[in-house]
């Protein structure tokens, strides 16, 4: 059965951009700014908590963490993240965007709170109860991945749709921003207010027991911006196409958009019955045909893309290390240490990936989801090539600034395209019944990546002949970047399946103003 566009639907589609599409993504963005905070952050401080619960004062070099606890570490919270995306992507198709929308921002609130309070002073606690909370932490941040992106693509019109769910996105930058900041501003404070010498001069002096408290500051610092919106996100109405075309209640989404619009929107009754012709679900014969392929396309791309992002964000400051950009770690104390990866990875940060954002927020509505999801894989399998090529070359000193270079570009290319666009288009091009979920399968797929690319890099990269302590042998730093070439390429040639959203009404991009017998209302 065929649904014919409501008017209150095509009154969102012609609306002009005014203060309430800002508003939306302010409250919509500060739930991304924090979570990327508190995914991103723990690479930050890795390093310091080897430092703190794994050093042994008789051996010659100073603690880090085992492989199994690091692999822990840092991807629990992925987990945690991808269990998040399907429920909560379910959820809230089921109950409504908004009726979940606080709670997860909740669970993030609270978790990362207690990950920074994580009990005692032994490494086996510490962990253990770290490990817990961050995967709670995750799964409320995977709750925020389908919630935001469907309530701003529904809130949007279609000229300038993308442009609106690419910002919401956006601040996934300015929070991994936030985090080298904070932790700069932090590590200098505690290394003036209490100096510690080099580990090669005293073990244990170059941690001092006040470094404890910095990373836990660390951690519980991303709650401020998180806890700041949930008044907000409280006052936001429930999006128009949920009210309208899946409880039913068109006469509410018309109160609730034209207070929204500040504009009278006149609705015809007998087109709230017609509003929810068609009750195929996911598992249908309908939905295959119909959307079978898509979601093969947002599922692929989203999951080869986070295999390499993942890997490059999260260890960052192994590869700096290795490459020498960052010195031994015997010749400084715990928290000059932490200091310099901040400092490292802020240039990446404000150089490749904050620019790489906002370059696809101010022209994803002129170029268009699927060119700059090629091109953005295009470019990454080029530079990632270009660093493992020469790698031996580039990690030699004096040669550093081009390997940097290099991979500062591949961030900048990879956030100017699929990490943006694998986000928005999945956000477009699925039925409103089912929008929250596919974006969540989606985003999990992507998720089941991230936690390849964070388990695996760690193993893949080890020297061939000299594997750090703890690890068995791997294929080396150059033949990893080789694979994460490859796997770029990958995402490269699934993209070719993504369809083009740009300028398009969501009911005709998800065929749901078109009947089984492929007529148009």
């Amino acid at each position: 059965m065929a649904t014919e566009q409501l008017n209150v639907l095509k009154a969102l589609d012609v609306a002009k951009t005014q203060l309430y599409h800002f508003k939306a993504v302010v409250i919509a963005g500060m739930g991304f700014f924090t979570d990327a905070y508190d995914l991103f952050c723990i690479a930050l401080v890795t390093k310091l908590l080897g430092r703190i619960y794994y050093t042994d004062p008789a051996l010659n070099e100073p603690g880090h963490l085992p492989a199994n606890v690091s692999a822990a570490v840092n991807g629990v919270a992925l987990c945690g993240t991808l269990a998040g995306q399907l429920f909560f992507g379910w959820l809230g198709d089921k109950l409504g965007r908004k009726s979940v929308y606080g709670f997860t921002l909740i669970l993030m609130v609270l978790c990362s709170i207690a990950s920074g309070l994580s009990f005692g002073h032994e490494a086996k606690g510490v962990m253990g109860t770290l490990c817990f909370f961050r995967f709670w932490l995750g799964f409320g941040v995977g709750g925020d991945y389908p919630l935001s992106a469907t309530i701003m693509s529904e809130y949007a019109n279609k000229k300038t749709r993308g442009t609106f769910i690419a910002a919401v996105f956006a601040m996934q930058g300015f929070g991994i921003l936030f985090g080298t900041i904070v932790t700069i501003i932090v590590s200098s404070a505690f290394r003036h207010a209490f100096p510690a010498p080099p580990f090669y001069i005293d073990a244990a002096a170059s941690i001092g027991p006040e470094a404890d408290y910095v990373w836990r500051i660390i951690v519980m610092f991303g709650t401020i911006p998180a806890a700041l919106t949930y008044y907000w996100r409280m006052k936001m109405p429930e999006t128009a196409r949920y009210t309208a075309l899946i409880a039913g209640n068109t006469k509410q989404a018309t109160s609730d958009m034209s207070k929204v619009l500040n504009k009278e929107i006149s609705e015809e009754d007998v087109q709230g019955e017609r509003a929810t012709g068609d009750t195929w679900g996911l598992f249908s014969r309908q939905f295959m045909k119909r959307h079978g392929v898509h979601l093969l396309a947002t599922t692929s791309t989203w999951f080869l893309l986070d295999v390499a992002f993942y890997s490059q964000n999260l260890f960052q400051k192994d590869i700096f290390t290795k490459i020498g950009w960052i010195p031994p770690a015997k010749t400084m104390n715990a928290l000059e240490e932490l200091y310099r990866i901040a400092r490292a990875q802020a240039l990446i940060a404000l150089c490749g990936t904050v620019p790489g954002y906002w370059f696809t927020v101010a022209f994803i509505d002129i170029i268009g989801r699927f060119w700059i999801q090629l091109m953005g894989f295009t470019m990454m399998t080029i530079f990632m090539l270009a660093i493992a090529i020469p790698y031996d070359y580039l990690v030699k000193p004096g040669h550093h600034t081009g390997f940097v270079v290099l991979y500062g570009l591949t961030f900048f290319f990879a956030n100017f395209g699929p990490n943006s666009t694998t986000f928005i288009v999945p956000a477009e091009i699925f039925p409103a019944r089912l929008r929250s979920t596919c974006h969540g399968i989606s985003a999990a797929t992507g998720k089941a990546g991230a936690i390849i690319g964070a388990f695996g890099f760690l193993y893949a990269s080890q020297d061939q002949k000299k594997p750090e302590t703890g690890y068995s042998r791997g294929i080396g730093m150059r033949n990893a970047l080789f694979v994460l070439a490859g796997t770029n390429f990958l995402g490269l040639l699934f993209s070719l399946l993504v369809p083009e959203s740009k300028g398009k009404s969501l009911e005709e991009l998800s065929k749901e103003n078109v009947g089984d017998d492929g007529i148009e209302a």
